[in-house]
């Protein structure tokens, strides 16, 4: 049977495992999601799956959730797996008394055996269903044993088919799959068995998430069919893996891809969601405010294959987003002082927002000019014909051009001794800009100390 789009008021879920950071793996799962919630008038919930007690920590949970909020991606609900097992429990026994969920008591030995055999006859890989024969006597012999079951679903006959909002025709052929463990032996459940509990429970219209879960949502479809739910009521959307450069896939082993990290190396909230919300897409790259982001967003436009996660064109975005950021967006987060002026003066020259406090400490405060003896005579006489305050946008370009008229300097000859001696950098915002916010008198003592050998 296939089905597509949900009509419904969409109700989408984030559900990481609080096992680790967030990384910009699982955070393209988010941005999805809470993009497709906005354009589409939704809600998100935030869903702690937590059944992994082994690997599970509090600390792990509360930097996700301090790294959504930093991303600006809120939930309008929320709920942990780990206090839901008596809802998992109640599920449970209702597979079982319909039959479809059956104790098992083979080893991974065992287990292993049979997968090798089957291979040695040509036979796919997949479990028997030999535990299905079990007879009553049989399971108590082997309970008196001191052995403890774990628990499959019995998978229906045929396929599943559902039409994806990214892929289109999707299927699984169920009759290819072993029956999946649902509990383990010491009675935990896995989280095939407790996210289609929590889908049917919250109502969960839209489930956006990786290629890779692509045959576990056919799995989950006939799980939500035994459990008395209406797949046909929801909406699945897979996106294509994220890789590094070299074609791998991204993982949590990476640190230098996680929220963490890239919150660290100054990167913006809204130019990595910016980024995400196009990557794989037929859309083009832009810097995208968190609004023009959500408008724009559309599941269908996203490539088939692949995407590759590049560090460059992040900083790409970020640095045009930055650039196009007004002043009163960035008050609060500028240096002590800092004017609309020298915002201004330096925005479309940043690549990251901390650089913004280097160029106030070069406009603000003290530097050493760097030693130019090559250019002493050009220095001392660019000091000298400094013209009186007060200055403006207009006069370093009467200043430089009565300097090219005394000296015959032009070019780079006469620009690039310059800025040297007033920032100390190689390349930067417009010296138009720079010589207001720097003043007269810091202007002409840099020029003689870079003139005197950076004395």
């Amino acid at each position: 049977m296939g089905f597509g789009m949900s009509t419904r008021t969409p109700r989408l879920r984030f559900a990481p495992s609080p096992t680790g950071y967030l990384h910009v793996g699982n955070l393209r799962t988010a941005v999805a999601n809470h993009l497709f919630a906005q354009r589409h008038g939704g809600s998100l919930m935030l869903r702690m799956d937590d059944t992994d007690t082994a690997r599970s920590k509090p600390e792990f949970e509360t930097a996700i959730q301090e790294d959504l909020r930093w991303l600006g991606i809120g939930w309008d609900a929320f709920a942990r797996q780990s206090e839901r097992i008596a809802a998992y429990e109640a599920a449970a026994e209702r597979l079982k008394a319909a039959g479809v969920l059956y104790p098992c008591f083979e080893s991974e030995e065992e287990l292993a055996a049979k997968r090798a055999m089957r291979l040695k006859r040509r036979l796919p890989p997949i479990y028997d269903r030999a535990m299905l024969s079990l007879t009553p006597e049989q399971r108590a012999a082997a309970e008196a044993n001191g052995k403890t079951p774990y628990w499959r679903f019995k998978l229906a006959d045929g396929m599943i088919v559902w039409n994806d909002l990214v892929f289109g025709k999707r299927h699984v052929k169920l009759g290819s799959l072993s029956d999946p463990v649902l509990i383990r032996a010491d009675g935990t459940f896995l989280y095939t068995f407790t996210s289609v509990v929590d889908d049917l429970e919250f109502g969960v219209t839209h489930i956006i998430r990786g290629e890779d879960h692509a045959t576990n949502t056919g799995i989950q479809i006939d799980l939500m069919r035994a459990l008395g739910g209406r797949p046909e009521t929801i909406s699945f959307a897979h996106l294509p893996l994220l890789t590094d450069a070299e074609g791998g896939k991204l993982s949590k082993r990476f640190d230098s891809l996680s929220v963490r990290s890239l919150r660290k190396d100054g990167l913006e909230p809204d130019a990595i969601v910016a980024y995400l919300a196009r990557l794989g897409s037929s859309d083009d790259m832009a810097p995208l405010t968190r609004q023009e982001a959500a408008e724009s967003f559309d599941l269908g436009r996203m490539s088939h294959s692949a995407a590759v996660f590049d560090p460059r064109q992040l900083l790409g975005i970020n640095r045009h987003l930055l650039h196009r950021l007004e002043f009163a967006a960035m008050a609060d987060r500028l240096p002590a002082g800092a004017t609309e002026e020298f915002w201004l003066a330096v925005r479309g020259n940043l690549d990251l927002l901390r650089e913004a406090r280097d160029w106030w400490e070069i406009v603000a405060g003290e530097i050493l000019a760097p030693a130019q003896p090559e250019d002493a005579d050009l220095l001392r006489a660019a000091a000298e014909s400094l013209p009186a305050e007060p200055w403006d946008e207009q006069t370093a370009g009467a200043w430089t051009k009565q300097l090219a008229a005394a000296t015959g300097r032009k070019g780079r000859a006469l620009y690039h001794p310059l800025r040297l001696a007033l920032t100390g950098e190689e390349s930067g915002p417009d010296l138009r800009h720079l010589l207001p916010l720097i003043g007269h008198d810091k202007v002409r003592r840099r020029l003689l100390q870079s003139a005197e050998d950076g004395r």
